[in-house]
């Protein structure tokens, strides 16, 4: 081989070489360019995450919401500021029974069950109208939503009749459907509308299911447990009549038992 050739045989290998060095310069160049900007995009991911994040947890929360509502949506069938007095019943009944319950109270359930129906039969035959308050203490004391959930979707059977509020107050205090005290099964509006459409107006009634999803008397719901509140009862179930107060036959507790109720109806409506 003569010297020239040997010459551009290492000429040709060193182009080859610098060519080979180019390209793995160029992919390493482009490999960096890739991951640089694969990490910019995370980095602006994680941020549009936890600004997110950041908002979301800024936003009040749709019980926030209703309590600073600047106008409170009433049910129908309701009287007073903010259409917290509710009174069912026939006008020409002479005396009125107040209700006070909370609609996780296990007390409340068992009272319901076992005199319930008692009530609906009095109303219904005029000796007594029902004035109705409802509390939301509980949601305080075992942390839950249950029952101001529940009283605005009383708020929504009251829209559709007094009659319709009373049956689907009697099945959420059932004992197929009330929740133990600690389980807020309350606090889920699906769970709210299964349990109405063991009530005939309500089953299937789309605005109903809309105004318990909505939340459309949440605002309402507040209210109401707010005049309880700001009352003197201080536990539920209580009951008075013509602003005395009922009880059983220990002169303290309220009338748990069919008898005892009977009792202390028959006495109240003498006085």
């Amino acid at each position: 081989m003569s010297a020239r050739n040997n010459q551009a045989n290492k000429a040709a290998a060193r182009e080859r070489l610098r060519a080979e060095r180019e390209r793995q310069a160029k992919k390493d160049r482009t490999r960096r360019q890739v991951i640089v900007a694969l990490s910019i995009v995370a980095v602006l991911a994680v941020a549009g995450g936890v600004g997110y994040g950041v908002m979301r947890a800024n936003e009040p929360s749709a019980w926030e919401a209703a309590k600073n509502a600047k106008q409170v949506v009433t049910p129908a069938n309701t009287e007073g500021k903010d259409g917290t007095t509710v009174v069912i019943g026939k006008k020409d009944a002479k005396k009125t029974l107040e209700l006070y319950e909370d609609a996780r109270c296990p007390v409340c359930a068992s009272f319901e069950q076992a005199n319930g129906e008692t009530i609906l039969k009095d109303v219904d035959a005029g000796k007594y109208k029902l004035k109705y308050v409802g509390a939301a203490f509980i949601d305080r004391s075992i942390p839950g939503e249950g029952s101001r959930n529940a009283l605005s979707a009383l708020g929504a059977a009251l829209d559709v009749s007094p009659d319709a509020f009373l049956e689907y107050k009697g099945a959420l205090y059932s004992q197929k459907n009330h929740p133990a005290e600690q389980d807020d099964k309350f606090a889920k509006d699906d769970y709210l509308i299964k349990v109405a459409d063991e009530v005939d107006a309500l089953k299937g009634n789309k605005k109903f299911q809309q105004n318990v999803q909505d939340g459309t008397f949440d605002a309402w719901a507040l209210k109401m447990a707010d005049t309880f509140d700001k009352g003197d009862v201080k536990g539920t179930p209580a009951l008075k009549m013509d602003g005395k107060t009922l009880t059983g036959s220990d002169g303290e507790n309220p009338p748990m038992t069919p008898e005892e109720f009977k009792t202390a109806i028959e006495k109240a409506l003498k006085s």
